[in-house]
């Protein structure tokens, strides 16, 4: 598939990548969250293994713009799995696509590390019960690779 402008969003995932995870609140209450909206899918519960993703829709896309940081990332809609594995200590865990975000353009050039393990840009909010499978919630940002299961 040709892409008529550099801004169009890129068809595939060629191989993982490595950006920062962060975590977010969605749905009904659950750990450190009170209740609130279900996600752009419609599903997204904080106690549930999901996750945002940057490029779900055009509309997201519109909205999140990591080509602005330098990063491809696939267009995956609701429900698609993705494996994040923390570059700090390996854990992984497997979640879906529940809501559009994180807002990277936002975040160009962010850095997290966990000693001399460092990844940038955020590429990927996990729901809170996603994230403590990976790292504890109080440290908001780790280092993580992201692929398909």
């Amino acid at each position: 598939m040709a892409r008529s402008k550099a801004t169009d969003p890129p068809a595939d995932l060629l191989g993982p990548v490595q950006g920062e995870v962060s975590w977010f609140c969605c749905g009904t209450a659950w750990g450190p969250c009170s209740s609130t909206g279900k996600g752009a899918c419609g599903t997204c519960n904080s106690g549930s293994l999901q996750h945002a993703w940057p490029n779900a829709s055009d509309a997201c896309w519109s909205i999140t713009r990591p080509d602005r940081c330098g990063v491809s990332l696939s267009r995956r809609t609701c429900g698609f799995r993705h494996r994040i594995t923390s570059l700090c200590g390996g854990g992984s865990v497997v979640t879906a696509i529940a809501d559009c975000g994180p807002q990277t353009d936002l975040f160009c050039g962010e850095r997290s590390c966990c000693g001399a393990t460092c990844a940038n840009n955020r590429l990927i909010d996990l729901t809170p019960a996603a994230y403590s499978q990976i790292a504890s919630l109080s440290s908001g940002l780790r280092p993580a690779e992201i692929s398909t299961p």
